[in-house]
């Protein structure tokens, strides 16, 4: 590849809430020779940009498309209630949603929250955006419910959020294209998941063995074989010093004699 060749960046979509720095990081560690682009969109943009092409991976909103996209769930966020500081609920530390049964709770068009029954009294309106109704619940016109993430990504100084502890939840996926399932996808599901840079792709390899461990076990592995035999010079001296010993005991002569031992020392006589 020339210098003037462009290398296509990786394409990340996320949604409202997600906050991918922390891969986006160690991807720019193991790849710095492909650069990654980061789309933001709204959450119901993300499944269908990764239909059509728009990007190689997102970090959505459950649910998407499974005949199409394959989706890896990464964790469910608690659901929370925004109202304001000096609301008679901030006093709880939790919530069901039977306590906000006599609250207006808005109901944005882009809630992320799959209800079977919505909570409270509906508003007239609907707001056309999370961030709409959470100003409409600063100024005391309702209450919101959120997945935690939403309500910090639009923190107000005169609002407060309560766990809501029976409501519906939100799952963030890691979602990418069936048919488009690349070695840079790959790659990012890697990080995703945690695997280090030597792991092999869906396994994990065994770790190699210290060289201080592989050092120990080879002095052990010496130290048996030396237990059951001797190295060859110390069997041959043995053999040969056995051999000339077994010659002395059977037969005569100067070959035969014992060499004589040192003489002590006599002992004082009392």
């Amino acid at each position: 590849m020339t210098d003037t060749q462009a290398i296509s960046p990786f394409r990340l979509v996320f949604v409202p809430g997600v906050t991918p720095t922390k891969w986006v990081k160690v991807w720019n560690e193991r790849m710095p020779q492909v650069p990654l682009t980061l789309l933001a969109l709204a959450a119901a943009e993300g499944g269908p940009s990764l239909q059509q092409g728009g990007a190689d991976a997102g970090l959505v909103r459950l649910p998407v498309d499974r005949t199409v996209l394959s989706a890896i769930p990464l964790y469910t966020e608690t659901t929370v209630v925004v109202l304001p500081k000096e609301h008679r609920l901030a006093e709880a530390a939790e919530l069901t949603v039977g306590d906000l049964a006599e609250e207006i709770v808005l109901h944005p068009l882009d809630d992320v929250l799959e209800w079977e029954q919505r909570p409270g009294v509906p508003a007239r309106e609907r707001p056309a955006t999370t961030a709409d109704a959470v100003q409409l619940a600063a100024a005391g016109i309702g209450v919101l419910v959120v997945p935690q993430s939403l309500a910090r990504l639009h923190h107000r100084k005169d609002l407060t959020y309560r766990p809501v502890t029976d409501a519906p939840q939100s799952q963030v996926a890691l979602a990418w294209p069936e048919d488009r399932t690349t070695d840079l996808v790959e790659e990012f599901i890697g990080i995703v998941r945690g695997r280090t840079v030597n792991s092999s792709r869906g396994r994990a390899e065994t770790p190699p063995q210290p060289k201080k461990q592989r050092a120990k076990a080879g002095e052990k592995t010496g130290q048996k074989a030396g237990d059951k035999r001797q190295p060859k010079g110390a069997a041959a001296r043995t053999g040969a010093g056995g051999a000339a010993g077994g010659r002395a005991r059977s037969g005569s002569g100067k070959a035969g004699k014992p060499k004589p031992g040192k003489r002590g020392k006599p002992q004082r006589r009392s």
